[in-house]
């Protein structure tokens, strides 16, 4: 199997000084892309993406992702404008609808979030194509704006792609009919990858083309380690916290809602109470860990991403949970499939 595609993720770990350190790296190493998740309330991803874009000549920077409803479309696409400038062309920005209770908690109603999508994505796009907009919607109010862009830039449409992260059969649908691509979201097994596929044809069909050339790179989360119990446990921490903080992409998943409703109240929802996500890991099985996730020697990690490519993604983008940072963008790296 040879795989010259492969993006790695940057979750809430490490420190962001070795981010910046792995950046260099894996850049070196010839990854393609390199993603940067904005995760409960740990990081932005933009401070990070602005420190790689000081750091790197070629690699693609991207938000894996961040959400549509916090930052206003206006202020989206100057964040975004702002990235382009100082990384040109390499820009990616996968949107996703955010969660609840975390949009909850400030004061912020999800509601009809396909509408809100295809409003936000839509005006966003606009701005940077440097039009000037108006648009009066259900979520989005703009009034004459348009970019204006640093000092001396030239005003050119920004070549930033909007992709979205979805992962619910609706959402697929409509990242198929209006995004640049798709995030495929991570913890989802390869039976359910190859659904999402199938939805984002059919969104792709709506808009009248094909997703032939419709990138569509996957979250596949990995712990990598020569003891299959040592990576297992490095995982099944990180799967408890989302099964019981993110319940959606638990069903999603096709664990039994009873016993992600365990899992919740066990760790006391989001925040988790202190011992809350080790007590609740006790109710997460080992078939769990190994449907949603990827834990083992680099040879068995490198035979289970196929399972995920044959149903249908571009191309894997590895999010860490073990802590072996370099040994693991070393043995995983493009060139060593």
């Amino acid at each position: 199997m040879k795989m010259e595609r492969i993006g790695f993720c940057f979750l809430d770990r490490p420190s962001s000084s070795k981010q910046i350190e792995l950046v260099q790296k894996i850049e070196k190493l010839g990854f393609e892309s390199a993603w940067v998740t904005e995760t409960r309330l740990a990081r932005d991803a933009f401070s990070v993406l602005g420190s790689f874009a000081a750091v790197t000549k070629r690699i693609k920077l991207c938000t894996g992702i961040v959400n549509s409803w916090t930052r206003g479309p206006a202020l989206m696409a100057m964040t975004l404008a702002t990235l382009d400038e100082m990384a040109p062309g390499r820009v990616i920005c996968g949107l996703g609808a955010y969660w609840d209770p975390l949009a909850w908690k400030q004061g912020i109603e999800r509601r009809k979030p396909l509408s809100q999508m295809r409003e936000y994505l839509t005006s966003v796009r606009r701005l940077l194509n440097m039009e000037t907009v108006t648009h009066e919607g259900e979520f989005v109010h703009l009034r004459d704006i348009s970019l204006d862009l640093g000092h001396g830039v030239a005003r050119e449409p920004r070549p930033v792609k909007l992709y979205i992260g979805p992962t619910g059969p609706a959402m697929t649908e409509l990242a198929g009919e209006i995004a640049d691509g798709a995030i495929l979201n991570g913890l989802l097994s390869a039976p359910y990858t190859r659904g999402m596929v199938e939805n984002l044809k059919a969104g792709a069909a709506r808009a009248g083309r094909t997703i032939d050339n419709f990138d569509r790179p996957q979250l596949i989360n990995i712990s990598m380690s020569d003891d299959p119990k040592k990576a297992l446990e490095s995982t099944r921490y990180l799967i408890t916290k989302y099964l019981g903080q993110q319940p959606h992409i638990g069903k999603a998943a096709g664990i039994d809602p009873e016993l992600l409703e365990r899992i919740n109240k066990t760790m006391g929802g989001w925040p988790a109470r202190p011992g809350g996500v080790e007590d609740a890991t006790k109710l997460v099985s080992d078939d769990i860990v190994n449907a949603l996730t990827i834990s083992g020697n680099v040879n068995h990690i490198k035979e289970r991403v196929q399972e995920w490519m044959d149903a249908g993604i571009s191309y894997p983008i590895l999010l860490p949970l073990s802590d072996n940072y370099d040994e693991m963008v070393e043995k995983l790296a493009p060139g060593t499939w």
